[in-house]
């Protein structure tokens, strides 16, 4: 068992780590709800919680929520900018997750061909 000074500084630790991640920062919202996680978003968080690791992006903080409204286009990701700007990824899988982090997140590229309006431009 760790001692209460031991946990103490564990806690200390991994509120700072949350606050590099959201102070000023963007979120990434994947849709959890029963339509999402039968559509796959259950990888899709993964894959996202993992590169965003891996790459050791601190501004970024990956959430989950419940149904965002439009489960025929599921699993669905949006990433919110500091400004409040919205960009909503649709028809997502493993691939196209690792895609947006490195086209989007890292290099700052919205991948216009994944988000809703291209989607709804195709049906």
């Amino acid at each position: 068992m760790k001692s209460l000074a031991e946990l103490e500084a564990i806690r200390e630790r991994a509120k700072a780590d949350m606050a590099g991640r959201t102070e000023g920062g963007r979120k990434v919202v994947v849709g959890m709800a029963t339509c999402g996680i039968a559509a796959g978003a259950r990888s899709v968080m993964n894959v996202l919680v993992e590169e965003v690791r891996t790459r050791q992006l601190k501004d970024v903080a990956v959430t989950m929520t419940g149904c965002i409204g439009v489960c025929r286009l599921e699993p669905i990701v949006e990433i919110i900018e500091p400004n409040g700007e919205r960009i909503t990824y649709v028809k997502m899988d493993e691939a196209k997750a690792r895609r947006v982090v490195v086209e989007h997140l890292v290099n700052g590229r919205v991948c216009q061909d994944l988000t809703i309006g291209a989607a709804e431009a195709e049906d």
